[in-house]
Protein backbone atom coordinates (compact mmCIF):
# COMPACT_ATOMS: atom_id res chain seq x y z
CA UNK A 1 0.00 0.00 0.00
CA UNK A 2 1.33 3.49 -0.85
CA UNK A 3 1.97 6.09 1.85
CA UNK A 4 -0.90 8.15 0.44
CA UNK A 5 -3.36 5.26 0.62
CA UNK A 6 -2.16 4.28 4.08
CA UNK A 7 -2.78 7.77 5.38
CA UNK A 8 -6.37 7.69 4.24
CA UNK A 9 -6.87 4.14 5.42
CA UNK A 10 -5.63 5.03 8.91
CA UNK A 11 -7.87 8.08 9.02
CA UNK A 12 -10.86 6.00 7.98
CA UNK A 13 -10.25 3.11 10.40
CA UNK A 14 -9.80 5.09 13.59
CA UNK A 15 -13.20 6.85 13.50
CA UNK A 16 -15.05 3.53 13.38
CA UNK A 17 -13.85 2.63 16.87
CA UNK A 18 -16.76 2.79 19.39
CA UNK A 19 -14.92 5.29 21.58
CA UNK A 20 -15.03 7.78 18.71
CA UNK A 21 -18.79 7.47 18.01
CA UNK A 22 -19.74 10.52 20.09
CA UNK A 23 -16.96 12.57 18.52
CA UNK A 24 -18.02 11.61 15.00
CA UNK A 25 -21.66 12.43 15.72
CA UNK A 26 -20.71 15.85 17.09
CA UNK A 27 -18.52 16.68 14.09
CA UNK A 28 -21.14 15.63 11.52
CA UNK A 29 -24.01 17.40 13.32
CA UNK A 30 -22.02 20.63 13.53
CA UNK A 31 -21.30 20.39 9.82
CA UNK A 32 -24.97 19.63 9.02
CA UNK A 33 -26.25 22.67 10.94
CA UNK A 34 -23.63 24.94 9.39
CA UNK A 35 -24.32 23.61 5.90
CA UNK A 36 -28.04 24.29 6.40
CA UNK A 37 -27.32 27.92 7.32
CA UNK A 38 -25.05 28.61 4.36
CA UNK A 39 -27.32 26.81 1.86
CA UNK A 40 -30.39 28.67 3.14
CA UNK A 41 -28.53 31.87 2.35
CA UNK A 42 -27.94 30.67 -1.23
CA UNK A 43 -31.61 31.10 -2.21
CA UNK A 44 -32.88 33.57 0.41
CA UNK A 45 -32.17 36.56 -1.84
CA UNK A 46 -33.94 35.23 -4.96
CA UNK A 47 -37.31 36.91 -4.28
CA UNK A 48 -35.75 39.93 -2.51
CA UNK A 49 -33.88 41.38 -5.49
CA UNK A 50 -36.77 43.65 -6.65
CA UNK A 51 -37.09 45.04 -3.10
CA UNK A 52 -33.33 45.61 -2.80
CA UNK A 53 -33.29 47.20 -6.26
CA UNK A 54 -35.86 49.80 -5.19
CA UNK A 55 -34.22 50.37 -1.80
CA UNK A 56 -30.76 51.01 -3.25
CA UNK A 57 -32.09 52.79 -6.37
CA UNK A 58 -30.30 50.61 -8.91
CA UNK A 59 -31.38 48.90 -12.13
CA UNK A 60 -32.74 45.35 -12.26
CA UNK A 61 -29.74 44.13 -14.26
CA UNK A 62 -27.32 45.60 -11.71
CA UNK A 63 -29.24 44.10 -8.77
CA UNK A 64 -29.15 40.69 -10.45
CA UNK A 65 -25.41 40.67 -9.78
CA UNK A 66 -26.25 39.78 -6.17
CA UNK A 67 -27.19 36.34 -7.49
CA UNK A 68 -24.72 36.16 -10.38
CA UNK A 69 -21.70 37.08 -8.24
CA UNK A 70 -22.67 34.45 -5.67
CA UNK A 71 -22.93 31.73 -8.33
CA UNK A 72 -19.67 32.79 -9.98
CA UNK A 73 -17.78 32.71 -6.68
CA UNK A 74 -19.14 29.25 -5.90
CA UNK A 75 -18.11 28.01 -9.35
CA UNK A 76 -14.58 29.42 -8.98
CA UNK A 77 -13.89 28.39 -5.36
CA UNK A 78 -15.31 24.85 -5.31
CA UNK A 79 -12.61 23.34 -7.59
CA UNK A 80 -9.94 24.55 -5.13
CA UNK A 81 -11.62 22.81 -2.16
CA UNK A 82 -10.15 19.46 -3.21
CA UNK A 83 -6.69 20.90 -2.53
CA UNK A 84 -7.74 22.53 0.76
CA UNK A 85 -9.32 19.33 2.08
CA UNK A 86 -6.06 17.47 1.53
CA UNK A 87 -3.69 20.11 2.95
CA UNK A 88 -5.63 21.27 6.05
CA UNK A 89 -7.30 19.64 9.03
CA UNK A 90 -11.07 19.57 9.51
CA UNK A 91 -11.21 22.24 12.23
CA UNK A 92 -9.26 25.06 10.46
CA UNK A 93 -11.21 24.51 7.24
CA UNK A 94 -14.51 24.70 9.16
CA UNK A 95 -13.40 27.84 10.99
CA UNK A 96 -12.26 29.39 7.71
CA UNK A 97 -15.56 28.63 5.95
CA UNK A 98 -17.82 29.90 8.76
CA UNK A 99 -15.62 32.95 9.39
CA UNK A 100 -15.88 33.98 5.75
CA UNK A 101 -19.61 33.42 5.77
CA UNK A 102 -20.10 35.37 9.01
CA UNK A 103 -17.94 38.29 7.86
CA UNK A 104 -19.82 38.45 4.55
CA UNK A 105 -23.17 38.38 6.36
CA UNK A 106 -22.12 41.17 8.74
CA UNK A 107 -20.90 43.26 5.79
CA UNK A 108 -24.23 42.76 4.01
CA UNK A 109 -26.12 44.15 7.02
CA UNK A 110 -24.25 47.48 6.95
CA UNK A 111 -23.56 47.79 3.20
CA UNK A 112 -24.69 51.29 2.14
CA UNK A 113 -24.69 50.57 -1.60
CA UNK A 114 -24.96 47.75 -4.14
CA UNK A 115 -21.22 47.50 -4.76
CA UNK A 116 -20.39 46.67 -1.14
CA UNK A 117 -23.40 44.36 -0.91
CA UNK A 118 -22.06 42.39 -3.90
CA UNK A 119 -18.63 42.17 -2.22
CA UNK A 120 -20.38 40.84 0.90
CA UNK A 121 -22.15 38.19 -1.18
CA UNK A 122 -18.83 37.14 -2.73
CA UNK A 123 -17.32 36.68 0.74
CA UNK A 124 -20.39 34.70 1.84
CA UNK A 125 -20.13 32.49 -1.23
CA UNK A 126 -16.45 31.79 -0.55
CA UNK A 127 -17.41 30.22 2.77
CA UNK A 128 -20.44 28.44 1.33
CA UNK A 129 -18.36 26.84 -1.43
CA UNK A 130 -16.10 25.12 1.11
CA UNK A 131 -18.85 23.80 3.41
CA UNK A 132 -20.56 21.12 1.29
CA UNK A 133 -17.35 19.41 0.02
CA UNK A 134 -16.07 19.49 3.63
CA UNK A 135 -19.28 17.83 4.86
CA UNK A 136 -19.27 15.18 2.13
CA UNK A 137 -15.58 14.31 2.54
CA UNK A 138 -15.88 14.11 6.33
CA UNK A 139 -18.90 11.80 6.12
CA UNK A 140 -17.16 9.52 3.63
CA UNK A 141 -14.12 9.36 5.95
CA UNK A 142 -16.03 8.74 9.20
CA UNK A 143 -19.05 6.66 8.22
CA UNK A 144 -18.73 2.93 7.39
CA UNK A 145 -20.01 1.70 4.03
CA UNK A 146 -23.10 0.03 5.45
CA UNK A 147 -24.27 3.26 7.18
CA UNK A 148 -23.56 5.78 4.45
CA UNK A 149 -27.06 5.66 2.96
CA UNK A 150 -28.63 6.76 6.25
CA UNK A 151 -26.09 9.55 6.72
CA UNK A 152 -26.43 10.77 3.14
CA UNK A 153 -30.18 10.81 3.80
CA UNK A 154 -29.54 13.31 6.58
CA UNK A 155 -27.41 15.37 4.21
CA UNK A 156 -30.20 15.32 1.63
CA UNK A 157 -32.46 16.90 4.27
CA UNK A 158 -30.10 19.89 4.34
CA UNK A 159 -29.70 19.96 0.55
CA UNK A 160 -33.45 19.92 -0.11
CA UNK A 161 -34.96 21.85 2.79
CA UNK A 162 -32.52 24.77 2.96
CA UNK A 163 -32.85 25.94 -0.70
CA UNK A 164 -36.64 25.36 -0.62
CA UNK A 165 -37.05 27.25 2.65
CA UNK A 166 -34.98 30.22 1.44
CA UNK A 167 -37.66 31.90 -0.71
CA UNK A 168 -40.36 31.22 1.91
CA UNK A 169 -38.31 32.70 4.76
CA UNK A 170 -37.46 35.61 2.49
CA UNK A 171 -41.15 36.15 1.62
CA UNK A 172 -42.17 36.29 5.28
CA UNK A 173 -39.33 38.64 6.23
CA UNK A 174 -39.98 41.00 3.33
CA UNK A 175 -43.69 41.02 4.16
CA UNK A 176 -43.08 42.32 7.69
CA UNK A 177 -39.50 43.61 7.98
CA UNK A 178 -36.75 45.49 6.11
CA UNK A 179 -34.72 43.42 3.64
CA UNK A 180 -31.59 43.75 5.80
CA UNK A 181 -33.23 41.36 8.26
CA UNK A 182 -32.51 38.64 5.69
CA UNK A 183 -28.93 38.93 6.97
CA UNK A 184 -29.59 40.15 10.53
CA UNK A 185 -31.51 36.98 11.42
CA UNK A 186 -28.91 34.67 9.81
CA UNK A 187 -25.84 36.25 11.44
CA UNK A 188 -26.40 35.05 15.05
CA UNK A 189 -26.89 31.46 13.84
CA UNK A 190 -23.71 31.66 11.75
CA UNK A 191 -21.70 33.09 14.66
CA UNK A 192 -23.08 30.43 17.04
CA UNK A 193 -22.05 27.70 14.60
CA UNK A 194 -18.61 29.28 14.28
CA UNK A 195 -18.11 29.50 18.07
CA UNK A 196 -19.36 25.97 18.69
CA UNK A 197 -17.24 24.62 15.86
CA UNK A 198 -14.19 26.53 17.04
CA UNK A 199 -14.55 25.05 20.53
CA UNK A 200 -15.91 21.55 19.85
CA UNK A 201 -14.83 20.61 16.33
CA UNK A 202 -12.04 18.04 16.23
CA UNK A 203 -9.71 17.02 13.43
CA UNK A 204 -10.87 13.77 11.90
CA UNK A 205 -8.67 13.55 8.82
CA UNK A 206 -4.90 13.42 8.35
CA UNK A 207 -3.53 16.24 6.17
CA UNK A 208 -0.98 15.32 3.56
CA UNK A 209 1.23 17.25 1.21
CA UNK A 210 -0.57 18.25 -1.98
CA UNK A 211 1.09 20.67 -4.40
CA UNK A 212 -0.94 23.61 -5.65
CA UNK A 213 -0.74 24.21 -9.38
CA UNK A 214 -1.37 27.95 -9.73
CA UNK A 215 -1.96 27.64 -13.47
CA UNK A 216 -4.78 25.14 -12.82
CA UNK A 217 -6.38 27.52 -10.31
CA UNK A 218 -6.34 30.40 -12.79
CA UNK A 219 -7.63 28.30 -15.68
CA UNK A 220 -10.35 26.72 -13.51
CA UNK A 221 -11.57 30.21 -12.58
CA UNK A 222 -11.97 31.09 -16.26
CA UNK A 223 -13.43 27.66 -17.08
CA UNK A 224 -16.08 27.26 -14.37
CA UNK A 225 -16.66 31.00 -13.98
CA UNK A 226 -16.97 31.62 -17.71
CA UNK A 227 -19.41 28.77 -18.27
CA UNK A 228 -21.62 29.67 -15.30
CA UNK A 229 -21.60 33.39 -16.22
CA UNK A 230 -22.34 32.69 -19.86
CA UNK A 231 -25.19 30.32 -19.00
CA UNK A 232 -26.57 32.81 -16.47
CA UNK A 233 -26.84 35.34 -19.29
CA UNK A 234 -29.20 33.00 -21.14
CA UNK A 235 -31.37 32.83 -18.01
CA UNK A 236 -32.73 36.36 -18.36
CA UNK A 237 -36.54 36.10 -18.48
CA UNK A 238 -36.84 39.48 -20.20
CA UNK A 239 -34.60 38.34 -23.06
CA UNK A 240 -32.15 41.18 -22.36
CA UNK A 241 -29.05 39.08 -22.95
CA UNK A 242 -27.29 39.62 -26.28
CA UNK A 243 -25.16 37.18 -28.22
CA UNK A 244 -21.89 38.98 -27.43
CA UNK A 245 -22.38 39.27 -23.64
CA UNK A 246 -23.35 35.61 -23.44
CA UNK A 247 -21.25 34.05 -26.20
CA UNK A 248 -17.87 35.55 -25.25
CA UNK A 249 -17.75 34.36 -21.60
CA UNK A 250 -19.28 31.01 -22.58
CA UNK A 251 -16.70 30.56 -25.34
CA UNK A 252 -13.86 31.55 -23.02
CA UNK A 253 -15.20 29.13 -20.42
CA UNK A 254 -15.37 26.21 -22.84
CA UNK A 255 -11.84 26.82 -24.18
CA UNK A 256 -10.51 27.22 -20.63
CA UNK A 257 -12.28 24.00 -19.61
CA UNK A 258 -10.53 22.07 -22.39
CA UNK A 259 -7.17 23.49 -21.24
CA UNK A 260 -8.04 22.72 -17.60
CA UNK A 261 -8.88 19.08 -18.38
CA UNK A 262 -5.68 18.70 -20.44
CA UNK A 263 -3.67 20.18 -17.57
CA UNK A 264 -5.22 17.84 -14.97
CA UNK A 265 -4.55 14.78 -17.11
CA UNK A 266 -0.90 15.84 -17.40
CA UNK A 267 -0.58 16.51 -13.65
CA UNK A 268 -2.13 13.16 -12.78
CA UNK A 269 1.08 11.49 -13.96
CA UNK A 270 2.85 13.09 -10.98
CA UNK A 271 -0.15 12.86 -8.59
CA UNK A 272 -0.40 16.65 -8.49
CA UNK A 273 -3.75 17.64 -10.13
CA UNK A 274 -5.99 20.35 -8.69
CA UNK A 275 -8.98 18.09 -9.44
CA UNK A 276 -8.14 14.44 -9.96
CA UNK A 277 -10.16 13.25 -12.95
CA UNK A 278 -9.31 9.63 -12.18
CA UNK A 279 -12.55 9.65 -10.19
CA UNK A 280 -14.26 9.22 -13.57
CA UNK A 281 -12.41 5.93 -14.03
CA UNK A 282 -15.03 4.66 -11.58
CA UNK A 283 -17.93 3.28 -13.60
CA UNK A 284 -20.55 4.20 -11.02
CA UNK A 285 -19.13 7.68 -10.42
CA UNK A 286 -19.39 8.42 -14.14
CA UNK A 287 -22.90 6.96 -14.58
CA UNK A 288 -24.12 8.70 -11.42
CA UNK A 289 -22.83 12.04 -12.63
CA UNK A 290 -24.57 11.71 -15.99
CA UNK A 291 -27.83 11.32 -14.06
CA UNK A 292 -26.78 14.00 -11.60
CA UNK A 293 -26.28 16.56 -14.39
CA UNK A 294 -29.72 15.92 -15.89
CA UNK A 295 -31.42 15.74 -12.48
CA UNK A 296 -29.87 18.99 -11.21
CA UNK A 297 -30.67 20.75 -14.47
CA UNK A 298 -34.29 19.59 -14.19
CA UNK A 299 -34.58 20.59 -10.51
CA UNK A 300 -33.02 24.05 -10.77
CA UNK A 301 -34.79 24.74 -14.05
CA UNK A 302 -38.16 23.75 -12.57
CA UNK A 303 -37.55 25.72 -9.36
CA UNK A 304 -37.00 28.82 -11.51
CA UNK A 305 -39.81 28.21 -14.01
CA UNK A 306 -42.60 27.34 -11.58
CA UNK A 307 -42.45 30.57 -9.51
CA UNK A 308 -42.29 32.56 -12.74
CA UNK A 309 -45.35 30.71 -14.05
CA UNK A 310 -47.31 31.04 -10.81
CA UNK A 311 -46.62 34.78 -10.59
CA UNK A 312 -46.78 35.92 -14.22
CA UNK A 313 -49.36 33.53 -15.67
CA UNK A 314 -51.62 32.69 -12.71
CA UNK A 315 -51.06 36.05 -10.97
CA UNK A 316 -50.26 34.74 -7.48
CA UNK A 317 -48.43 36.81 -4.84
CA UNK A 318 -44.78 35.87 -4.03
CA UNK A 319 -45.66 34.97 -0.43
CA UNK A 320 -48.30 32.46 -1.59
CA UNK A 321 -45.93 31.08 -4.21
CA UNK A 322 -43.40 30.36 -1.49
CA UNK A 323 -46.07 28.60 0.57
CA UNK A 324 -47.06 26.48 -2.44
CA UNK A 325 -43.45 25.41 -3.05
CA UNK A 326 -42.48 24.87 0.60
CA UNK A 327 -44.27 21.48 1.04
CA UNK A 328 -42.03 20.01 -1.67
CA UNK A 329 -38.91 20.93 0.27
CA UNK A 330 -40.48 19.63 3.50
CA UNK A 331 -41.35 16.36 1.79
CA UNK A 332 -37.79 15.90 0.53
CA UNK A 333 -36.47 16.65 4.01
CA UNK A 334 -38.85 14.16 5.61
CA UNK A 335 -38.00 11.46 3.08
CA UNK A 336 -34.20 11.90 3.36
CA UNK A 337 -33.52 9.67 6.40
CA UNK A 338 -36.11 7.08 5.24
CA UNK A 339 -34.56 6.86 1.78
CA UNK A 340 -31.11 6.65 3.36
CA UNK A 341 -32.12 3.60 5.41
CA UNK A 342 -33.67 2.00 2.32
CA UNK A 343 -30.40 2.58 0.45
CA UNK A 344 -28.47 0.68 3.13
CA UNK A 345 -30.91 -2.23 2.81
CA UNK A 346 -31.73 -2.31 -0.92
CA UNK A 347 -28.89 -0.54 -2.66
CA UNK A 348 -29.16 2.24 -5.28
CA UNK A 349 -31.04 0.77 -8.24
CA UNK A 350 -34.47 0.08 -6.59
CA UNK A 351 -34.55 3.71 -5.46
CA UNK A 352 -33.00 5.63 -8.34
CA UNK A 353 -35.05 4.06 -11.14
CA UNK A 354 -38.50 4.85 -9.62
CA UNK A 355 -37.19 8.29 -8.59
CA UNK A 356 -36.14 9.39 -12.06
CA UNK A 357 -39.32 7.93 -13.58
CA UNK A 358 -41.42 10.09 -11.21
CA UNK A 359 -39.42 13.19 -12.11
CA UNK A 360 -39.77 12.47 -15.83
CA UNK A 361 -43.52 11.84 -15.53
CA UNK A 362 -44.10 15.20 -13.82
CA UNK A 363 -41.98 17.05 -16.38
CA UNK A 364 -44.18 15.57 -19.10
CA UNK A 365 -47.29 16.60 -17.13
CA UNK A 366 -45.93 20.16 -16.89
CA UNK A 367 -46.09 20.40 -20.69
CA UNK A 368 -49.89 20.71 -20.23
CA UNK A 369 -49.80 23.88 -18.09
CA UNK A 370 -52.14 26.64 -19.23
CA UNK A 371 -53.47 30.02 -18.15
CA UNK A 372 -56.33 28.46 -16.16
CA UNK A 373 -54.55 25.50 -14.55
CA UNK A 374 -55.79 24.94 -11.00
CA UNK A 375 -52.90 25.64 -8.62
CA UNK A 376 -53.59 22.58 -6.38
CA UNK A 377 -52.82 20.40 -9.41
CA UNK A 378 -49.47 22.14 -9.74
CA UNK A 379 -48.82 21.59 -6.03
CA UNK A 380 -49.66 17.88 -6.38
CA UNK A 381 -47.35 17.50 -9.38
CA UNK A 382 -44.57 19.37 -7.62
CA UNK A 383 -44.91 17.09 -4.58
CA UNK A 384 -44.58 14.02 -6.79
CA UNK A 385 -41.52 15.54 -8.45
CA UNK A 386 -39.95 16.28 -5.06
CA UNK A 387 -40.69 12.70 -3.99
CA UNK A 388 -38.80 11.56 -7.06
CA UNK A 389 -35.90 13.91 -6.25
CA UNK A 390 -35.73 12.46 -2.73
CA UNK A 391 -35.28 8.96 -4.17
CA UNK A 392 -32.74 10.29 -6.65
CA UNK A 393 -30.20 12.71 -5.17
CA UNK A 394 -29.34 11.09 -1.83
CA UNK A 395 -28.69 7.67 -3.40
CA UNK A 396 -26.74 9.26 -6.27
CA UNK A 397 -24.48 11.13 -3.84
CA UNK A 398 -23.89 7.99 -1.80
CA UNK A 399 -23.32 5.78 -4.83
CA UNK A 400 -20.95 8.15 -6.61
CA UNK A 401 -18.67 8.87 -3.65
CA UNK A 402 -18.77 5.28 -2.36
CA UNK A 403 -17.48 4.17 -5.75
CA UNK A 404 -14.22 6.13 -5.69
CA UNK A 405 -11.04 5.24 -3.83
CA UNK A 406 -10.68 6.74 -0.34
CA UNK A 407 -7.73 8.92 -1.34
CA UNK A 408 -9.98 10.54 -3.99
CA UNK A 409 -12.87 11.47 -1.66
CA UNK A 410 -11.89 15.15 -1.52
CA UNK A 411 -11.60 15.32 -5.32
CA UNK A 412 -14.92 13.51 -5.77
CA UNK A 413 -16.66 15.92 -3.37
CA UNK A 414 -15.21 18.95 -5.16
CA UNK A 415 -16.17 17.56 -8.57
CA UNK A 416 -19.75 16.93 -7.39
CA UNK A 417 -19.99 20.51 -6.14
CA UNK A 418 -18.62 21.90 -9.41
CA UNK A 419 -20.95 19.73 -11.48
CA UNK A 420 -23.91 20.87 -9.36
CA UNK A 421 -23.14 24.54 -10.06
CA UNK A 422 -22.60 24.09 -13.80
CA UNK A 423 -25.54 21.73 -14.39
CA UNK A 424 -27.87 23.90 -12.27
CA UNK A 425 -26.87 26.99 -14.24
CA UNK A 426 -27.26 25.06 -17.51
CA UNK A 427 -30.75 23.85 -16.56
CA UNK A 428 -31.95 27.33 -15.64
CA UNK A 429 -30.36 28.84 -18.74
CA UNK A 430 -31.77 26.25 -21.13
CA UNK A 431 -35.35 26.31 -19.85
CA UNK A 432 -35.53 30.09 -19.39
CA UNK A 433 -34.01 30.68 -22.85
CA UNK A 434 -36.56 28.38 -24.51
CA UNK A 435 -39.42 29.98 -22.58
CA UNK A 436 -38.27 33.50 -23.49
CA UNK A 437 -37.66 32.79 -27.19
CA UNK A 438 -41.02 31.04 -27.62
CA UNK A 439 -43.08 33.62 -25.71
CA UNK A 440 -41.43 36.59 -27.45
CA UNK A 441 -42.01 35.03 -30.87
CA UNK A 442 -45.70 34.34 -30.12
CA UNK A 443 -46.27 37.79 -28.61
CA UNK A 444 -44.91 39.31 -31.83
CA UNK A 445 -47.65 37.52 -33.76
CA UNK A 446 -50.34 39.21 -31.65
CA UNK A 447 -51.01 36.46 -29.11
CA UNK A 448 -52.11 37.57 -25.64
CA UNK A 449 -48.93 37.86 -23.48
CA UNK A 450 -50.17 35.48 -20.77
CA UNK A 451 -51.03 32.85 -23.39
CA UNK A 452 -47.68 33.33 -25.12
CA UNK A 453 -45.83 32.99 -21.82
CA UNK A 454 -47.75 29.83 -20.92
CA UNK A 455 -46.88 28.38 -24.32
CA UNK A 456 -43.22 29.26 -23.80
CA UNK A 457 -43.24 27.55 -20.40
CA UNK A 458 -44.81 24.44 -21.92
CA UNK A 459 -42.06 24.37 -24.55
CA UNK A 460 -39.38 24.69 -21.86
CA UNK A 461 -40.85 21.81 -19.83
CA UNK A 462 -41.06 19.73 -23.01
CA UNK A 463 -37.31 20.14 -23.46
CA UNK A 464 -36.75 19.14 -19.83
CA UNK A 465 -39.04 16.13 -20.23
CA UNK A 466 -37.17 14.91 -23.32
CA UNK A 467 -33.81 15.24 -21.51
CA UNK A 468 -35.20 13.31 -18.55
CA UNK A 469 -35.71 10.27 -20.79
CA UNK A 470 -31.92 10.01 -21.17
CA UNK A 471 -31.60 9.95 -17.39
CA UNK A 472 -34.26 7.23 -17.18
CA UNK A 473 -32.31 5.10 -19.64
CA UNK A 474 -29.01 5.76 -17.81
CA UNK A 475 -30.50 4.61 -14.47
CA UNK A 476 -30.69 1.01 -15.70
CA UNK A 477 -26.89 0.93 -16.15
CA UNK A 478 -26.17 1.54 -12.46
CA UNK A 479 -24.37 -1.21 -10.57
CA UNK A 480 -24.29 -1.84 -6.85
CA UNK A 481 -20.80 -1.34 -5.38
CA UNK A 482 -19.21 -4.22 -3.50
CA UNK A 483 -19.41 -3.24 0.22
CA UNK A 484 -16.38 -5.42 0.99
CA UNK A 485 -14.14 -3.36 -1.26
CA UNK A 486 -13.40 0.26 -0.17
CA UNK A 487 -13.87 2.49 -3.15
CA UNK A 488 -15.26 -0.31 -5.31
CA UNK A 489 -15.23 0.97 -8.87
CA UNK A 490 -18.52 -0.44 -9.99
CA UNK A 491 -17.60 -4.03 -10.52
CA UNK A 492 -20.50 -5.33 -8.42
CA UNK A 493 -23.63 -6.64 -10.04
Amino acid sequence: MSTESATFADAALAPSHPSNAARNSLVINLLLVSAFVVMLNETILNVAIPTIKDSLHVSASDAQWLTTAFLLTMAVVIPVTGFLLQRLNTRPIFVLAMSLFSVGTAMAIVSPNLELLIVARVIQASGTAVMMPLLMTTVMTLVPNEQRGRMMGNISVVMSLAPAAGPVVSGFILHYLHWRYLFILVLPIAILSLVLGGRRMVNVTTPRYAPLDVFSVIVSAFAFGGIVYGLSGFASPDGAADALSVGVPLGVGIVAMVIFIWRQLALQKTNAPLLDLRTFASYNFTVSNIMFVIGMAAMFGSLNLLPYYLQNVLGLEPLYIGLILLPGGLLMAAMGPFVGRLYDKLGPKPLIIPGIIMVSAVLWAMTLLGTQTWWPLILAGYLVMCLGFSFLFGPLFTLSLSSVKPELYSHGSALLGSIQQVSGAAGVALLIAIMTARSVALTATGMVPAEALADGIRAAFLCGAILSLFAVATAFFIRKPDPQVPGDWGGGH
